[in-house]
């Protein structure tokens, strides 16, 4: 997918630049040096000079790697006389960390938005942040692009029952996100309660919602190790429905998330690939990928162009 937008590309006569770093691709051309560790060094093998540059790197893999990447690049590019450079970033790193929920912790998303500013970006693209406000971090322009439209058409195309469907949060945070999908379904929402003992570990659910002899529809944002989505599935068929789905925007799947996967009760776990899910699927048959690439090329497209990009809030592209 990745491979087919890397270089040179024209839009109505101007030409724009697009590179993919770290886990969507690589390109000697471009990417003339990534030296060895402990160093990541980068040299653009071609110039950039007056060039409107558009970096994609998602906070996938190594994170911590990944992110340092980007900050070089963005740097180098700017130091190179780029007029504009955008950092596309699907999955926004250490997105979770967006405030102080306990006392000495830190409130690292605004760090990482901090050094995206100081490296030398001037506009982020990024897809469904775990939290909106994050992009109040920010004194540059922010586009925060929803995966809503895609996994709407996903729906209709691949849930014959979808009109007989209720759409469910796992945690009271989800209900906006839910109840937007399901109003522009006409069907009803429910949502899970949960309490946790930890960080990644939950004591108990309650479900508030009527799921009996219906398909149940699971929406958030991420998944990382999984346990919330596989416990509210088993409360979800516990309660009566026939069917249960998930579908998650970022699918991290880091730990047992894989084995829980495979031993929930899910007909299928949909995921968009804004972090690359080769590796995962071949381990689960119930992952299932939404393609969000037209989504992101679009808004590259109308960016560039000084177009207006709030159409992908509520269009995919065709």
């Amino acid at each position: 997918m990745w491979s087919k937008l890397f270089g040179r590309h024209t839009v109505q006569n101007k030409d724009y630049f697009l590179i993919l770093t770290g886990c969507h691709g690589e390109n000697d051309t471009l990417i003339a040096a990534l030296l060895s560790a402990p160093d990541t060094g980068v040299e653009i093998g071609e110039s950039v000079r007056g060039e409107d540059v558009y970096i994609v790197q998602s906070g996938c893999g190594e994170i911590n790697d990944n992110l340092m990447e980007l900050l070089i690049m963005i740097n180098a590019c700017k130091i190179a006389s780029s007029s504009r450079v955008t950092a596309v970033i699907p999955c926004f790193p250490y997105a979770r960390q967006d405030k102080k929920d306990k006392s000495r912790a830190p409130i690292s998303a605004k760090l990482v938005a901090n050094m995206l500013s100081v490296a030398g970006a001037d506009h982020i693209i990024t897809m469904d942040l775990h939290a909106s406000q994050i992009q109040g971090f920010f004194d540059i322009a922010v586009d925060n692009l929803y995966a809503e439209p895609a996994v709407l058409q996903w729906i209709r195309e691949n849930i014959p029952e979808w009109k007989n469907c209720i759409i469910v949060s796992p945690d009271a945070g989800g209900a906006k996100r839910v109840t937007s999908i399901a109003d522009r379904l006409n069907v009803d929402f429910a949502l899970i309660h949960k309490e946790r003992k930890k960080a990644n570990e939950v004591d108990r659910m309650v479900l508030v919602g009527d799921v009996k002899d219906r398909v149940a529809i699971l929406v958030d944002d991420m998944a990382d190790t999984c346990g919330t989505i596989c416990h509210a599935a088993d409360k979800l068929i516990d309660a009566g429905a026939v069917k249960v789905y998930a579908i998650l925007t970022h699918g991290i799947f880091s730990g047992p998330a894989i084995s829980r996967i495979n031993s929930a009760p899910f007909e299928a776990v949909v995921v968009t690939n804004t972090i690359p899910q080769e590796e995962k699927m071949k381990a689960c048959p119930k992952i299932q990928v939404i393609d969000i690439s037209m989504i992101l090329a679009e808004a590259i497209r109308r960016t560039h162009n000084g177009e207006s990009v709030s159409y992908l809030f509520s269009h995919v592209p065709l």
